[in-house]
């Protein structure tokens, strides 16, 4: 088992709370958009049971997808170093037109 650094930490903890948080706000406009047109169209504004069930699940689905989603992207970024199987060669340098001198 590798030992993670500090940054490594909090840079998983920013991501949880950063997937938790977009799945929850998705999975809010989710259960709205499914639960919208009974609100609207119904005559008495109420919204049946079998409804709100189906938007919960509808709901649930989304959050858990988001999260898996947001996660699983950031653990493949952290773990995977290769592009098109090849290991990126980076400048020692950024490019700098004009400046050949790197403490010009």
């Amino acid at each position: 088992m590798e030992h993670r650094s500090q940054a490594d930490r909090d840079a998983m903890t920013v991501e949880i709370g950063f997937a938790v948080l977009t799945g929850a706000l998705l999975a809010g406009a989710a259960f709205v958009v499914v639960c919208a047109p009974a609100l609207l169209l119904a005559p008495g504004g109420g919204v049946g049971p079998g409804l709100l069930a189906a938007a919960t699940v509808v709901a649930a689905l989304v959050f858990i997808g988001r999260v898996v989603d947001v996660l699983w992207r950031f653990g493949r970024r952290t773990t995977e170093r290769e592009v098109d199987g090849r290991v990126p060669v980076l400048p020692d340098q950024p490019s700098q037109p004009g400046r050949t001198n790197p403490d010009s």
